[in-house]
């Protein structure tokens, strides 16, 4: 059976793609503002959770996915920057130390709903980046969409000192764990 992906994020498909699940695209369009108070792990499951509730809703019974991924450095959530200044400061805060990136997964199938939900936690490391690196990688274009402005899998993969966990859930969806929902959903996504 096809997935429905409640993303319009090319890596987000890219990922599937290359994992072997057939799936179609109807993004969702949900708010995706912090509440008050809210932890990292509570935002990013509420999101994905809210994001596969809009879309099953549309969905006709069919199972959706939907993934909402931040970067968490110190006590801070970075999001997508917003603009070229935002960048450039969360990448000093990356500088040097580790961070964590949660992804938090949502499978929603069937009429009534069922649903599974999860939040994947994998760290990373970066080297001290200079401010001539950050300039160079804020001027590349590619922190512009990306949490915590960067990726993993293009130009920032050489600030990269260290990753333990997940490998795909810091591009953005972590496969093993959307296989893992899946099958015990006892969906067939080949």
């Amino acid at each position: 059976m096809r997935l429905i992906l409640a993303s319009a994020s090319p890596r987000r498909a890219e990922l599937l793609r290359a994992a072997g699940i057939a799936f179609d695209v109807m993004p969702a369009g949900v708010d995706e503002a912090l509440l008050p108070g809210e932890t990292p792990e509570e935002h990013v499951r509420r999101l994905a959770g809210a994001k596969a509730r809009a879309v099953a809703a549309r969905a006709g019974g069919r199972p959706v996915l939907a993934a909402d991924t931040v970067v968490v450095v110190g006590d801070q959530i970075l999001g997508k920057p917003e603009g070229d200044d935002d960048a450039r400061r969360m990448l000093r805060l990356l500088s040097g130390r580790a961070h964590d990136v949660l992804t938090g997964v949502t499978l929603v199938w069937g009429v009534p709903e069922a649903c599974l939900s999860e939040v994947a936690t994998t760290t990373v490391e970066f080297g001290p980046l200079s401010e001539a690196e950050i300039g160079w990688y804020v001027a590349s274009g590619e922190p512009a969409d990306k949490a915590g402005a960067y990726a993993i899998q293009g130009l920032a993969s050489r600030f990269v000192t260290r990753i333990e966990g997940s490998y795909s859930n810091v591009v953005g969806l972590p496969v093993a764990l959307v296989h893992k929902l899946c099958t015990r959903a006892g969906l067939l996504v080949f």
